[in-house]
């Protein structure tokens, strides 16, 4: 061992949710503990979630909430550490909370409030925290355990944990460090994609750019997944919370299909009844009239013009509303990491323990948070996957 070498039973890669999370856990169950990250600061990432109040969980959280490419890995932590366990902690310090819809947990205040939550957790459980710190090799030692390389010098440590997060918003510091370190190991990494992300419109299918600001509840579908929440018209593309979560599961080359009028109650909508009617009128005014009943007033108009039938008979406003209850998009593509929320594929689970998130070919190496090929839906159940999957190695190392 270098003479210079610093010996710690925990080092964790990356001072964001996941990895303070850990050390904190870690640290209070009496091991010694060090978090690496190469930014100035710590949970970069949690300052700017949910708009600056951190979605910091949601209580609906299940598995049926995540994407991966095995559906069953997450239960086990899940069930370990549920968001009313985090709940608990955020109350413990006294910090303000609100339910918004579909369970999501939000700050009343700022965000910050839960960074300074996780790092009072490591300062009670004593883990140091070396920021501007560098990740140069890691590597086996001789001896047993991990030899990290960092730009401040050599840390040694019985066990690693990965918590570097995956590629999306680069400009907070997203690296792929933890999939070349999986790699390194021997661990099959599945490819990286943005995930939560805006869709790109090209084409003729520009047009609808013309429409920017224009919002509507409708059920966006990408295979087989399905969510009903607002989309929202950009001048690029396609975004919005329903945009956003189908985007997970969008595929390029795929179609991206929007109901503009789903279901109310069970009871299927139907948008041209009105002109179906015997001696009712049947031009593009009416058509347009009764899209208003439905959707904002530019997009009526919009929709009217694409989908008024060549002739007005039964048959053709029966084709206007199929095209409206399952209107194909056909995006070029997404906005990319830059944009997207987070990061879907990783580290695949067939290398990993459910309970303990430890790799199974290597002994002491564990993967939590986003690096893993799990993937939650917009709405806290990322952030309640980086809290379970933490708590699920912490308690292990």
């Amino acid at each position: 061992m270098s003479a210079t070498a610093r010996q710690f039973d925990v080092v964790v890669l990356g001072a964001g949710a996941a990895g303070l999370m850990c050390a904190a856990t870690a640290g209070q169950r009496g091991r010694s503990v060090a978090i690496v990250d190469h930014n100035g600061e710590p949970g970069r990432k949690i300052l700017v979630s949910g708009g600056g109040r951190a979605n910091f969980t949601n209580l609906n959280c299940s598995a049926a909430n995540y994407l991966s490419d095995n559906p069953h890995f997450a239960k086990s932590a899940l069930a370990l550490y549920e968001p009313r366990h985090f709940l608990e902690l955020v109350e413990q310090y006294r910090i303000a909370w609100h339910e918004k819809t579909l369970g999501q947990l939000f700050c009343d205040h700022s965000a910050r409030a839960i960074l300074e939550m996780l790092v009072a957790e490591c300062e009670r459980g004593g883990v140091e925290v070396l920021l501007e710190t560098r990740v140069v090799a890691v590597e086996r030692a001789e001896q047993g355990g991990f030899r990290i390389e960092t730009s401040r010098g050599e840390l040694r440590a019985a066990a690693l944990v990965v918590a570097t997060g995956g590629l999306s918003i680069p400009k907070l510091g997203a690296t792929g460090l933890g999939y070349e370190i999986a790699r390194q190991f021997g661990l099959k990494v599945i490819a990286p994609r943005p995930a939560l992300v805006p869709l790109l419109l090209g084409g003729a299918e520009q047009a609808w750019t013309g429409l920017a600001g224009v919002a509507v509840e409708v059920e966006a579908r990408a295979g087989k997944a399905r969510f009903r929440e607002k989309l929202l018209v950009t001048h690029r593309g396609l975004s919005g919370p329903a945009v956003l979560q189908a985007s997970s599961y969008w595929r390029p080359g795929e179609e991206f299909v929007v109901d503009f009028a789903p279901s109310q109650k069970g009871v299927r909508v139907k948008l041209l009844d009105a002109l179906m009617q015997q001696g009712a009128r049947r031009d593009e005014l009416a058509l347009r009239q009764a899209l208003r009943e439905v959707v904002p007033q530019r997009l009526a108009g919009f929709l009217a013009e694409v989908v008024a039938p060549e002739r007005w008979t039964n048959a053709g406003l029966e084709e206007a509303e199929r095209r409206l209850h399952g209107w194909a998009f056909h995006p070029v593509g997404t906005e990319g990491f830059e944009k997207a929320e987070v990061t879907a594929g990783g580290v695949d689970t067939a290398g990993l323990q459910a309970r303990t998130l430890e790799a199974r070919s290597v002994a002491g190496l564990f993967f939590i948070g986003e690096v893993v090929d799990v993937t939650g839906w917009l709405g806290g159940y990322n952030f309640q996957w980086a809290w379970a999957s933490a708590v699920a190695a912490g308690r292990e190392v």
